[in-house]
């Protein structure tokens, strides 16, 4: 049984695809259309001042038509845009305009969201058209892949879900190097240094389950895993009893990746 945050999802996916119809769908005289897009983490201000300064460019337009209405668009941008005092935490997106409807008449839009997951695209656009090719990455990259990147140094817990890229967690490991130190037996620096790898190798799975099951549906809540890193940790922790067998069976690949020795 789907949980509720999917349906969610489902009917957010569903509202943006039918919002992209109608966006396509639209057209305008001259180019009094704006397509504004904010990745998270922008910052109002920017876009407030160069709204600013597009206002000042779009005075000098010869057309006294086209001239209104892109000083029209840039102002109910902004007016808009007085709405928010932050970006919303997945970004924010703006379109508004002039269109003309089916019956040749002239309307007023203005359509101002946040997207369902974090939008990775930074856009300002004034046109003919609305432009849509953003929303149709969101919609395309919906599987949520993670990925452990694991060396003798530590471990990097993080997912991937189309461009957007999260740390989720990452720890530094002080293994033993190979040799021993003078006056130690071998045998037994072998020994506490397997059995250091060992808790590493531990450390790691008891993470990874944490990180990568959902614990109220008790499945993955990844579509799938790639393990990386140098030496060897990797490939044992893919074949470790103690690496979780629901993620194991979501392991799409392991990846060597050297890193240039200090």
């Amino acid at each position: 049984m789907a949980d509720s945050h999917d349906n969610d999802k489902n009917i957010e996916i569903w509202k943006i695809k039918k919002l992209i119809k109608a966006l396509e769908a639209a057209r305008g005289n001259g180019t009094s259309m704006i397509s504004l897009i904010m990745p998270p983490r922008d910052q109002v201000s920017r876009v407030t001042k160069m709204l600013g300064d597009e206002f000042g460019t779009a005075s000098n337009i010869k057309s006294r038509v086209n001239r209104q209405s892109v000083l029209g668009a840039i102002t109910s941008a902004q007016q808009r845009l007085k709405l928010y005092n932050k970006v919303p935490p997945n970004g924010l997106v703006l379109y508004t305009g002039t269109i003309i409807t089916e019956d040749g008449k002239e309307k007023k839009v203005t359509i101002d969201f946040e997207p369902f997951r974090p939008i990775n695209a930074s856009l300002y656009l004034c046109d003919n058209k609305f432009h849509t090719e953003a929303l149709n990455e969101l919609l395309e990259s919906d599987d949520k892949f993670g990925f452990i990147v694991m060396d003798g140094n530590g471990t990097l817990f993080g997912t991937l879900s189309g461009n957007t890229r999260e740390v989720l967690h990452k720890f530094s490991v002080d293994l033993p190097k190979k040799h021993g130190r003078g006056g130690q037996s071998a045998l037994r620096f072998a020994r506490l240094r397997m059995e250091k790898r060992h808790n590493y190798v531990r450390k790691t799975a008891e993470l990874a389950t944490q990180f990568y099951i959902n614990p109220a549906t008790s499945q993955p809540n990844v579509s799938g895993l790639i393990l990386a890193g140098s030496a060897d940790f990797k490939t044992e922790l893919s074949q470790s009893d103690m690496f979780d067998p629901r993620l194991q069976a979501k392991i799409l690949n392991v990846v060597d990746v050297f890193q240039p020795s200090n």
